[in-house]
């Protein structure tokens, strides 16, 4: 304690005998120093923040990887137990408007067979040979008719009838007459490609579209959107908030066909806007809660390869 106070008074002696000037540095340099040790202690927070959002920036990246790893290997054992005949049950997707599971499009009620030539004879009480000849041979040209399978008014309105398809978009740019439009040049495993003009500018960035490997519907009527004539259509999870494009199975390539277990149909050669093929079987085209792209409940299919997904989109429609 003498030590300590005999110091002190040490100091104030020697600052008494100490000239201004001496004072005025000594002063300057407590300043200098007192704004060093700011401006670390600044630093010293700054870096603190630095690492901690560093941090969660990779916490961040290793949850999305961790993620998608989850949602392939989903995608996988969903694919194998349909292989090994293992029933799938998805539960209901509920609509965003109503927030009430979307109804199953009803089938349509078959038609009346048509009394063959034979039984109208009976009918009207007989015939003559002439005109019973002319019956046989209306019904051997209907037959031929036929060879070629069901016309497409018999054929059940269903999944089956839509041609989608693995594409690759080979380029893509901004409608030159639409701020809101894409028009994509898309390989969907014919000769050339395909044009499509979509309305993704506001949902998917460009650099994100290019080179993109997609599931693109070839039936729809051609249309011209803009000046422009679409070819196809890019299908996409979309819900009122969001749009994303669906992801097909790794290693699908240009030109694979999306199938559907149970649907083993054909599709159209072009879709007939007065027959409300796609308004029937797009309601029931669904991502379910775990990502999966489904009619149904039946996942889309690239076979030998897996089930379509969407990235982030749960109990959505698709369109």
């Amino acid at each position: 304690m003498f030590k300590h106070c005999s110091c002190r008074l040490l100091v104030r002696s020697v600052l008494r005998m100490a000239s201004p000037e001496v004072v005025q540095r000594l002063e300057q340099r407590a300043r200098q120093a007192d704004e060093a040790i700011n401006i670390l202690k600044t630093q010293i927070q700054m870096l603190k923040q630095h690492a901690v959002t560093a941090e969660e920036q990779r916490l961040k990246k290793e949850n999305d990887q961790l993620r998608q790893q989850v949602d392939e290997l989903k995608a996988k054992l969903t694919l194998a137990e349909i292989q090994n005949g293992v029933q799938q049950v998805y539960l209901p997707v509920r609509t965003a408007a109503t927030g009430t599971p979307a109804a199953p499009a009803a089938e349509p009620a078959p038609k009346p067979a048509e009394a063959k030539p034979e039984q109208k004879q009976a009918q009207k009480g007989g015939k003559t040979d002439k005109a019973a000849g002319k019956g046989e041979k209306k019904e051997k040209k209907g037959g031929e008719k036929k060879k070629g399978g069901p016309p497409q008014e018999d054929k059940p309105v269903d999944v089956s009838r839509l041609d989608m398809r693995i594409g690759r978009i080979l380029s893509v740019k901004k409608h030159p007459d639409a701020d809101t439009l894409y028009v994509e040049e898309i390989d969907v495993g014919e000769a050339a490609p395909r044009t499509v003009v979509s309305g993704l500018v506001k949902h998917v960035p460009m650099e994100e579209m290019q080179d993109r490997i997609v599931i693109a519907m070839c039936n729809l009527k051609p249309a011209k959107m803009r000046g422009i004539t679409s070819q196809a259509m890019v299908m996409c999870a979309s819900s009122p908030e969001k749009v994303e494009l669906l992801d097909p199975p790794a290693g699908s390539q240009p030109g694979d066909r999306i199938t559907f277990e149970g649907y083993p149909g054909e599709p159209d050669p072009v879709l007939q806007p007065k027959k409300k093929v796609w308004e029937t079987v797009q309601p029931d085209l669904q991502v379910t809660s775990d990502k999966v792209a489904t009619y149904k409940g039946v996942p889309f299919t690239v076979a030998g390869k897996g089930v379509c997904t969407s990235k982030t989109m749960t109990n959505s429609g698709i369109k």
